[in-house]
């Protein structure tokens, strides 16, 4: 007979392990991690054990997510208060960088921004090519990953040679201003595959607090 045949009439006739019970008893299967032979129903317990356990370590695993999700709300709501508090551009700028590096912990963060604003000059508001701006243009969700943009190599402080990930953020509202980039010496920081929910957040909390002192008519 096939395993499978055994097990599908096993299924049918469940009261088979009532009237064989005896059998049960003396039957010895190979214990689950290696050694001796165990009773079958000891072999169950420990299935059961070990199911028991990876659930354990699957809600485990839930509440530190939720944990780290709670944290990054809690981050976030600071740094909305911050910004609009913001009473012009410089601010505005100051307190997105200093909530970056200090409550999300990014090493390295860059903006550059291409409409004109009514006040003093500032790096952010330095030329930028129009590969830039094209390529901010086709962003629609923001994009990680190991790849340093050409435009952005100058932008890091001289840190290139030790950046290996990087977050590209646009920065708009109705139209594309701007965008903000993110660099991190941990290849993992910044990952293709990673989940971008928080990350799309901050891009449009950002948007919506630069655009309140740029020209955007």
């Amino acid at each position: 007979m096939e395993a499978s045949a055994v097990a599908e009439y096993l299924k049918q006739h469940p009261e088979f392990f009532e009237d064989y019970a005896d059998v049960f008893a003396e039957m010895f299967v190979p214990h689950p991690h290696g050694g001796h032979a165990i009773p079958i129903a000891e072999r169950q317990i420990l299935a059961l054990r070990d199911k028991s356990h990876e659930q354990e370590r699957r809600l485990a695993e839930l509440v530190q997510n939720a944990s780290d999700n709670e944290a990054i709300t809690e981050k976030l709501h600071r740094t909305t208060l911050a910004l609009i508090s913001a009473r012009d551009l410089e601010t505005t700028i100051a307190v997105l960088v200093h909530s970056l590096k200090e409550d999300f912990a990014v090493p390295q963060v860059a903006i550059r921004l291409w409409r004109d604003a009514s006040t003093a000059a500032l790096p952010e508001l330095a030329p930028t090519p129009s590969t830039l701006h094209e390529f901010a243009e086709g962003l629609r969700a923001p994009l990680c990953g190991p790849a340093i943009r050409d435009e952005a190599r100058a932008w890091f402080e001289g840190e290139n040679d030790s950046m290996r990930s990087y977050a590209y953020l646009a920065l708009r509202t109705e139209a594309t201003f701007g965008i903000l980039a993110l660099a991190s010496p941990e290849a993992q920081r910044f990952h293709p595959a990673m989940g971008t929910m928080y990350l799309l957040r901050l891009g449009e909390l950002a948007s919506v607090a630069i655009a309140r002192y740029l020209a955007l008519d």
